[in-house]
């Protein structure tokens, strides 16, 4: 796990925070000594009664005219 010091991060905190948003793990040091631990905050997973709520607001999909886009577009002799 890599490490800042805490001057790195008083003097440059959006970049250590922007790091550690893209998912990386850093150990804060004091004088050399490991101080604190700055993690991605792990996500919660939604829910069913989530995911079903989502499904009733997306739009109504005509494979037909999907299909047909989707021709116009691909080479069917790939």
């Amino acid at each position: 796990m890599e490490s800042v010091t805490v001057r790195e991060l008083r003097n440059h905190g959006g970049e250590v925070l922007d790091r550690v948003a893209r998912g990386e793990a850093l150990v804060v040091t004091r004088d050399g000594a490991e101080v604190a631990e700055l993690r991605p905050r792990t996500r919660r997973s939604p829910s069913a009664s989530d995911l079903i709520a989502r499904r009733r607001h997306l739009p109504v999909v005509d494979p037909d005219a999907l299909r047909r886009d989707m021709d116009t577009v691909l080479d069917a002799e790939l």
